[in-house]
């Protein structure tokens, strides 16, 4: 069975992929309660409940009964909060790496030579790769360049932006890939699998599929219990204008350009503002901590259920 170091590790959502793939976690580590209690709940993976800065890489070896070099994959998705596009627009700009939570590629960078790993995962915001503010991928790749001269290792780094709706995931989300192999192989990542309808129809050769859809993901599940219909509403000040928004449109429709009452100006709000799904599309992408307004919304104006967003 191969193995896995997982950090950073949520309620283990790299885990499952790597778990289909054929690896088994030897450790979890994570500083969140809840996550750490679903985590025990669903695996008997040893899950080690701490901010990464406290436990030493020896601590990690230790819990997952391995040695320095026995690890088949490092995996992790460091905290994305410094780099993700919402900072943007929530503060006009992202702190990036003078943000305290940065600190946490150091820490993977710190992990990765003491566990030396035969191969590692590192997946992050799109955010990460940003032209011309691309300094955290940049410090990851000198980072790793500088473990390979201190380490004698001889990591060979593949990086890409994976557009996950290209590889059948209903959800148009972006995530940055930096894999690397300890022996100097160089990672071949998958061609995606799925495309835009339009553009399938201009390549007759093709053998990719079109997007996913909202509807394929979640239109086959029942509807919400009137009890729970309730909680599902949305409040705040907007709340009662997003039954006036056609599905797959946002408050751009209550623009001048738009076809409602123009209350916005154009292009003055987030995306995701009173944004509603498509039967037709993908999802747009589902933001971890929404403000009251901020979609993907149900396109029969409600908050998406705990089962739909596990779907998308």
């Amino acid at each position: 069975m191969l193995t896995t170091i997982s950090l950073f590790s949520g309620i283990g959502g790299l885990d499952f992929g790597f778990e289909a793939a054929g690896f088994t976690t030897r450790v979890a580590l994570e500083f969140n309660k809840q996550a750490c209690e679903t985590m025990r709940l669903n695996h008997k993976w040893p899950v080690i409940q701490d901010d990464i800065h406290n436990v030493t890489s020896e601590m990690i070896l230790k819990a997952a009964k391995l040695k320095p070099g026995q690890a088949d994959m490092l995996i992790g998705g460091p905290p994305c909060q410094p780099f993700s596009k919402a900072s943007y627009w929530a503060r006009g700009d992202a702190r990036r790496l003078d943000d305290p939570r940065a600190d946490t590629l150091t820490a993977y960078l710190r992990v990765l030579p003491d566990t030396k790993p035969r191969a590692f995962l590192i997946e992050n915001v799109y955010g990460l790769a940003y032209e011309g503010k691309d300094e955290g991928l940049r410090y990851l790749l000198d980072g790793i360049d500088e473990v390979n001269r201190e380490a004698g290792t001889n990591y060979e780094v593949s990086w890409r932006v994976i557009k996950c709706a290209e590889y059948g995931v209903p959800q148009l989300r972006e995530r940055v890939f930096i894999i690397g192999s300890r022996d100097g192989r160089k990672f071949k990542f998958p061609e995606p699998t799925h495309a835009k309808p339009e553009d399938l129809e201009r390549d007759l050769f093709t053998s990719r599929e079109a997007y996913r859809t909202a509807w394929e993901a979640i239109g086959h599940l029942p509807a919400p219990h009137p009890d729970e219909r309730e909680a599902l509403q949305i409040g705040g000040k907007w709340a009662e204008l997003l039954p006036t928004i056609p599905e797959g449109q946002n408050y751009l429709w209550h623009t001048p350009k738009g076809g409602g009452t123009p209350l916005f100006g154009w292009r003055t709000r987030y995306w995701s503002f009173l944004l509603k799904l498509s039967k037709r599309l993908p999802s747009w992408t589902v933001q971890a901590q929404p403000g009251s307004s901020i979609g993907p919304f149900h396109w029969d104006s409600r908050k998406l259920t705990f089962e739909e967003l596990c779907a998308i």
